[in-house]
């Protein structure tokens, strides 16, 4: 357009290899990188600004009426949709909801102003749409049919490889494009149709997220601090303090107070013991079991129960020397042998298995 100001295409050109130094940055959460960062932005916004003066886009326009040179500028809103969301927040979820908010409402100026010009297909309409009548609950995928989701997703991705491949065609082929508007035209819509299937994708994860902060837990008020991690080695460890114990947990129990109530029901947990020195006893002791005697000790105590056989004897096992002039004896060991000798030759050996005989 001829009134376009002279120095928003040098401000753009200034923002865009700003934002290119930015991407092979090697931390992005460095303060120089945040430094750097603010100032990129503070660089898109300019241009936002000085577009809106002149009227840049109108909705009484037209596609057609656009020119070639002007179409990059299309997609301030989404360049500053995606720089909002690498803004550090300290692990603030307060203030990265914050910036998520603000991202979406770039991204969502970036598809309003591409679809006053009818540049949306049909499917990418449909998916603002969508987005719009809800956007906490918004998906690029809607169906609940994993086998569908995934080749929904599948086509998604091969339709932005191809827009890929197209702009990087064109980028190594700077030639075509210096007398050829046409091409320098087709360049940007290619672009801008990329931009598009990511704003969706970003619209999706920002959803996500938004949702995930909405189930932290509320900060406390100010002035009221939480306690450290050694509140309980400093002796701040009262009701309101951080404490391990279960009981201290649950609602309605307390550390104090009576244990039954006069029905004889519990009241709050307690745990039986005889008597506290018992207990502070068992506090400090060896995890394996000690000997409670010498040997000597359980000897002896074997010896008082008879667990000890001593003297000999027939409880010893050992057998005595027969003694040659006790005939009585003699005659009554020669009759036990004779009749255990009569038994065996009664009674052969294995007479008495039966099982395998015809």
């Amino acid at each position: 357009m001829s009134e376009e100001p002279t120095n928003i295409r040098t401000l753009f050109l200034s923002a865009e290899r700003a934002r290119e130094a930015l991407t092979s940055a090697p931390d992005s959460n460095s303060p120089t990188y945040q430094e750097n960062l603010a100032k990129v932005i503070a660089t898109y916004n300019e241009c936002l600004k000085l577009s809106q003066q002149v009227s840049l886009f109108s909705s009484n326009e037209t596609l057609e009426d656009v020119s070639s040179s002007d179409l990059q500028y299309m997609s301030i809103p989404y360049h500053l949709a995606e720089l909002v969301q690498k803004i550090q927040t300290q692990r603030d979820p307060i203030a990265r909801k914050e910036v998520l908010l603000k991202a979406q409402s770039f991204y969502e100026r970036f598809l309003k102003l591409l679809d006053s010009y009818d540049m949306l297909a049909k499917s990418d309409a449909k998916l603002l749409e969508e987005y719009l009548d809800d956007r906490n609950n918004f998906t690029t995928v809607s169906n609940t049919d994993p086998n569908a989701r995934r080749n929904a997703k599948i086509l998604r991705y091969r339709e932005e490889m191809e827009m890929k491949n197209k702009i990087d065609y064109l980028r190594r082929n700077p030639k075509l494009a210096e007398n050829d508007e046409h091409v320098v035209r087709q360049l940007h819509l290619a672009n801008i149709k990329l931009q598009v299937h990511q704003t969706f994708q970003s619209l999706e994860s920002i959803a996500q997220e938004l949702h995930i902060l909405s189930l932290a837990p509320p900060a406390p008020p100010e002035g009221q601090s939480q306690p450290g991690p050694d509140a309980r080695q400093d002796g701040r460890n009262d009701r309101d303090k951080y404490s391990d114990r279960l009981d201290s947990q649950l609602p309605g129990l307390k550390y104090s107070g009576p244990i039954l109530s006069s029905d004889g029901k519990p009241l709050r947990p307690f745990t039986l013991v005889d008597n506290r020195q018992r207990m502070k006893q068992n506090v400090f002791r060896p995890d394996h079991n000690l000997p409670t005697m010498s040997i000597d000790e359980y000897l002896e105590e074997e010896r008082r129960r008879g667990g000890i056989i001593e003297g000999g004897g027939e409880q010893s096992g050992i057998r005595p020397e027969p003694d040659e002039d006790n005939l009585d004896k003699a005659d009554e060991e020669t009759m036990k042998a004779r009749a255990w000798d009569e038994f065996k030759e009664d009674n052969p050996k294995g007479a008495g298995n039966t099982i395998n005989r015809g």
